[in-house]
């Protein structure tokens, strides 16, 4: 089942006949391959782990599929650029001008841009988005509720460089001051939410290996890691904008932990001494718990004996029963009048 962004794309594959296509932050269905009915060849950047998951198992001599926030190879070489490349709207807004500037460091010269959003989020402010080394954007198509816009390199972008599209600034905790590196398209608000200060104004005294869940830009890790440095810390998140902007705030600070990709906790690996988060709660454009109840079920099975559990949530969101059926009981050390703090530690 494709998207509808995928499905105006479909509708209009005429476009890219013969053509070396880049799809970048694309969806999480297939339409990167039901384009090799047309393109000469199709890699697909996804820069959510989920979406590149879904696509990864179709990859083949055709079908190349990418995660991060950017391919391998930051530099092209002239063989690996591209005829086309078709961009997907992303919800972060701000995220936008960052996929144009990595399109043209990709595409051939007057190689065609194009880009596919749904109405609600953001798409029809393309035009005056776009940098002018693109000519001006033309509506190609209006159906599913989405509107795909066409493009065309014409002038050469500046290279690629991630400091150019990063935010530093320093960040009061409770743990004493620390230094914050955030990319475009990571939530951000240069202060401490008040869910995370909670958080961090009640921070238990964890031992060994601990994860901390849905990292964004660091600011639980770096906190923890001021205030217990020894610690076997591992970070996890599944967009690529939110690791890179981890590893970047750990090194400003001194720091070092494993960062790395994971759907839910799928690509952790045993059990941990603690665990710890502020987690997401939204897909895309809308709410959701799901995201966060598959987490405390994993969570359940991969805390070691003695382990101490602790997560900050919005209040007005069901997270105690679930909470509660997986691990037998249910402490709330503290609250405000938007968050609740949940902490277990294993008997």
């Amino acid at each position: 089942m494709l998207t509808n962004p995928s499905q105006v794309i479909l509708r209009n594959q005429d476009c890219l006949n013969q053509h070396k296509v880049l799809v970048l932050n694309h969806e999480a269905d297939l339409l990167p391959k039901a384009l090799l009915d047309v393109a000469t060849s199709v890699d697909a950047l996804a820069l959510d782990y989920h979406h590149h998951l879904q696509l990864a198992p179709q990859a083949g001599p055709r079908l190349h599929c990418y995660f991060g926030h950017t391919l391998p190879q930051q530099d092209p070489q002239p063989e690996a650029q591209y005829d086309s490349v078709i961009i997907y709207f992303p919800k972060a807004k701000n995220l936008a001008p960052y996929l144009f500037n990595l399109a043209a460091n990709y595409l051939k010269p007057t190689g065609q841009l194009l880009v596919v959003g749904e109405n609600k989020g953001g798409i029809k402010s393309l035009v005056k988005l776009l940098p002018d080394y693109f000519s001006t954007g033309i509506k190609l198509d209006n159906a599913r509720h989405c509107l795909l816009f066409a493009s065309q390199l014409v002038g050469v972008a500046p290279p690629l460089k991630l400091s150019d599209w990063l935010s530093q600034y320093q960040l009061a905790t409770p743990q004493g001051e620390i230094t914050i590196c955030n990319l475009v398209g990571v939530f951000s608000e240069k202060r401490l939410d008040l869910g995370t200060e909670l958080l961090l104004s009640h921070l238990p005294t964890f031992s060994g290996r601990v994860l901390d869940f849905g990292c964004g830009a660091g600011v639980i890790a770096a906190a923890l890691l001021k205030a217990q440095p020894s610690l076997a810390l591992e970070c996890v998140d599944i967009n690529a904008m939110a690791l890179a902007s981890c590893e970047l705030t750990l090194a400003a600070n001194g720091m070092t932990a494993k960062v790395y990709p994971s759907d839910g906790l799928a690509q952790t690996t045993g059990q941990f001494n603690g665990i710890i988060s502020n987690p997401p709660f939204h897909d895309g454009l809308a709410s959701t718990t799901s995201i966060a109840q598959r987490f405390v079920i994993d969570s359940a099975k991969q805390l070691k004996h003695n382990g101490i559990w602790q997560i900050v949530a919005n209040r007005h969101l069901p997270y105690s029963d679930i909470i509660a059926a997986q691990f037998g009981q249910l402490q709330v050390p503290a609250d405000n009048n938007k968050y609740k703090l949940y902490y277990f530690q294993q008997a």
